[in-house]
């Protein structure tokens, strides 16, 4: 087990130039390889630089990596379009769409029991370690898992196997772990590298996917002081070390740790990034740690047209709502539909205020009706925007006709706690 590269800090900005010799160093101390294949995330972890890495990679080793496998979890695959801007000049050919339904192999079972162990009683099933089968039946020598190391709603910190077994695996094990984490507590998870739903993880990876010959490729992406967007660390290696030192400085630079909580947050969703709920509620789940009681989420969201990435997982959305964990889990217990995909019911968990606070919703593609209907508020886009101006606010406290209003452009990228409410979770 090696860790073959690891550079970063609070104030380091690794230029384009940085993470191409970066990676260079870590490959050539692998030796040589002669079939890879590279697992980068899909276009909504643009911002990642998962793409120019996998670029990189692809100049790196020419006609021996033969494959690139964005790792879609659920969401729809990847256009031509996002890919020639994501990858640039990499080949069409190489890239394989991921088949979460029918294109899998499963590696082995995570016990019952352990899973009940990790639920503190909650749940007990088994948890299917499955990824794709070209990981399996591919025959390569080398596969990059590539992603960017970022507080997560689902397993505290996203990455490292979530990438190989989320990204890369099947409905069930997608629903299970994302059932779990919603079950043990967001405000319980979220910033933290050791985790329920990262513990099922390691199991498997420890038990299971051994003979699999991967190595993770971490960044860590945060904001300068002029608002810029840079690479803060990029940690390349084996095992869990790699994935826990860019845990370490993503925590340190993409968690806004707020002294006061927030009456009013205003946060803007880039439309070539969000397009549904289902990724841009992580307006809700970022910030719902700092948001106080009474509080008001003002989303703006042009891009935002459905609910789910998925039809039936939209579809679910749209019957059963955002109604907080006490309505959701009886939904679970009385409803086959739900019960049977437990990613949609941990989503609805996730996407809720839990009654704390009031969400209202511009979505440029969805009418009052829907986004009433999946119990939240609704205000029109272009005059929500006329009155908090995206181009006009800067991230933070900002006053707006005398209000105070706190304005996040980009919720992906970070994570924000009231200090109170975080030590208490």
């Amino acid at each position: 087990m090696s860790l073959y590269f690891a550079a970063g800090s609070e104030t380091t900005e690794l230029s384009p130039a940085d993470l191409k010799a970066g990676l260079t160093k870590a490959l050539d101390a692998l030796g040589r390889r002669n079939k890879v294949l590279c697992l980068p995330p899909d276009y909504t972890r643009f911002h990642s630089h998962a793409g120019e890495l996998t670029r990189y990679a692809w100049q790196y080793y020419g006609d021996r990596l033969t494959d690139v496998l964005p790792a879609l979890g659920t969401h729809f695959p990847m256009t031509d379009e996002e890919i020639g801007h994501m990858f640039g000049e990499m080949p069409k050919p190489l890239f394989r769409p991921h088949d979460w339904r029918t294109g899998l192999v499963t590696l082995g079972e995570v016990p019952a029991a352990f899973v009940k162990e990790q639920s503190e009683g909650k749940l007990e099933f088994t948890w299917p370690a499955q990824v794709d089968k070209l990981l399996v039946e591919g025959g390569f020598d080398l596969i990059l898992s590539i992603g960017q190391v970022v507080p997560h709603e689902v397993i505290g910190m996203a990455n490292y196997n979530k990438n190989v077994f989320v990204g890369t695996g099947g409905a069930e094990g997608i629903n299970k772990s994302h059932y779990l984490g919603a079950v043990y507590g967001m405000e319980r998870i979220m910033g933290r590298a050791d985790t329920p739903v990262r513990r099922v993880l390691n199991y498997a990876s420890d038990h299971f996917a051994r003979r699999l010959p991967i190595v993770y490729v971490q960044t860590v992406v945060a904001k300068n002081t002029a608002g810029k967007l840079v690479v803060r660390g990029l940690y390349v290696g084996d095992d869990v070390e790699c994935f826990l030192r860019a845990s370490e400085l993503s925590l340190k630079v993409n968690f806004v740790m707020m002294d006061r909580e927030i009456r009013k947050a205003v946060v803007y969703l880039d439309p070539g990034e969000f397009k549904s709920t289902w990724l841009g509620n992580k307006s809700v789940y970022r910030t719902r740690m700092a948001l106080a009681d009474g509080a008001e989420l003002i989303v703006l969201a042009p891009g935002v047209r459905e609910f789910g990435e998925d039809p039936g997982i939209d579809k679910l959305i749209r019957k059963y709502g955002y109604r907080g964990t006490p309505k959701t889990l009886e939904a679970v217990r009385d409803n086959d539909d739900l019960g049977a995909n437990l990613s949609a019911a941990a989503h609805l968990i996730h996407g809720s205020s839990e009654g704390r606070f009031k969400i209202t919703y511009c979505p440029g593609g969805l009418t009052r009706e829907e986004v009433e209907g999946a119990n939240f508020a609704y205000a029109p886009l272009d005059e929500m925007t006329r009155l908090y101006d995206p181009a006009k606010l800067k991230d933070g406290f900002n006053t707006v006709n005398g209000e105070e209003v706190f304005f996040i452009s980009n919720p992906a990228l970070g994570l924000w706690a009231y200090r109170g409410r975080f030590a208490a979770a």
